[in-house]
């Protein structure tokens, strides 16, 4: 029987970017883009994407009810975390003033220092972090199977997770060291966006498909 891949519709997130990319790497599976509950209930694996303002995604999945729904999910099956994503699944975040996430891990996200310089005696990191930058695993993962230290991922974001995380799973230098994944149980969550990190990016999405979780 053909996987079902559900996508997370909450209104946020360039969702046909990664549903094609899903397509690509798994031509047989049924991918589908979808807010109801029974539906990502009955998929294998579900996508939790993301872009923009965390106070914005957190009061769309409180209003759809998808903030409880998500928890119960990655109780259950494969879940992977995109951008907000990984965000969103920690404790609080300092955007738009101060933010409540998903809590289901610990942690808080932070904004970037201003003035850090990239590199000793380099010029100031530029905010938000956008454009491409290495990514080291952290723990042997089956979602890194086939990817070597130092691959190159495709960031965009202001705020991040520490790389001190105790669920860290992959780190990125950016002016300070960051979480770009996190993992626990049936959760992968990442910090870039691997639909537009050409082959690398694909590589985890198969890898994604094909890892049967916790």
């Amino acid at each position: 029987m053909a996987q079902h891949i559900a996508i997370l519709d909450y209104g946020m997130g360039n969702l046909h970017s990664i549903a094609k990319a899903f397509e690509h790497v798994a031509p047989e599976a049924h991918v589908q883009i979808t807010d109801r509950a029974e539906e990502l209930h009955a998929a294998d694996r579900v996508v939790f994407p993301g872009q923009g303002a965390i106070g914005q995604c957190m009061q769309r999945l409180r209003t759809q009810g998808l903030d409880r729904l998500l928890g119960e999910l990655i109780a259950q099956k494969p879940v992977l975390g995109v951008c907000l994503g990984l965000q969103a699944v920690v404790a609080h975040s300092e955007e738009n003033g101060g933010t409540d996430c998903l809590g289901l891990l610990p942690g808080t996200v932070t904004r970037f220092p201003a003035g850090l310089p990239e590199t000793p005696g380099g010029r100031a990191i530029r905010i938000p972090h956008m454009g491409w930058n290495t990514v080291r695993p952290t723990q042997d993962h089956p979602v890194w199977a086939g990817l070597a230290a130092g691959e190159r991922f495709y960031f965009v974001h202001s705020y991040h997770v520490a790389a001190a995380h105790p669920a860290i799973a992959g780190q990125t230098h950016y002016g300070v060291e960051i979480a770009s994944a996190l993992a626990s149980g049936n959760l992968f969550a990442v910090q870039f966006h691997p639909e537009k990190s050409q082959h690398a990016g694909l590589r985890l999405l198969r890898n994604f498909v094909a890892w049967q979780g916790a």
